[in-house]
């Protein structure tokens, strides 16, 4: 009966640290400087004077995503690499030096009082939300194929 309550022991305790351990999917909570160095440059030169509030790394089986949150609610989300994939500003707009150049001169064109206020890429398409709550998506050559 001990050897078997011993056993039990040592096997719940061998087991607890990679019950706690985080598992592919789950946020971790980071330090910045872990960022890839992509994704520290974007948010020097296009977010400077932004405080960051949280950066969170989320791991899957074959990549990694980053988060970062900033004090003021904007978010930026990084693939692997670095390379920004959705921003989101909820009250100012998307920094204009991250919106692609077609993109923006659509938007002055055809939504002039309107603020893009999150942009979400992917390799096929780029999604814009604005402030009066449209959504233009765009393809890869930067041509409308929705408006919702």
């Amino acid at each position: 009966m001990k050897t078997i309550v011993t056993s039990l022991l040592l096997a719940f305790a061998t087991l607890m640290p990679a019950a706690a351990s985080p598992t592919p999917g789950d946020d971790e909570a980071i330090p910045p400087q872990r960022l890839p160095k992509a994704a520290l440059a974007t948010i020097r030169a296009h977010m400077p004077g932004r405080k960051i509030a949280i950066a969170k790394m989320e791991s899957s089986l074959f990549s990694k995503e980053y988060t970062v949150i900033f004090t003021n609610g904007e978010k930026i989300e990084f693939d692997g690499r670095g390379r920004w994939t959705e921003i989101k500003c909820k009250r100012s707009a998307v920094p204009a030096s991250l919106v692609p150049a077609p993109i923006a001169r659509y938007i002055r064109a055809n939504y002039p009082r309107c603020r893009i206020l999150e942009i979400e890429r992917d390799d096929d398409e780029y999604e814009v939300k604005l402030s009066n709550y449209v959504e233009v998506t765009f393809n890869s050559d930067f041509e409308v194929i929705d408006i919702d």
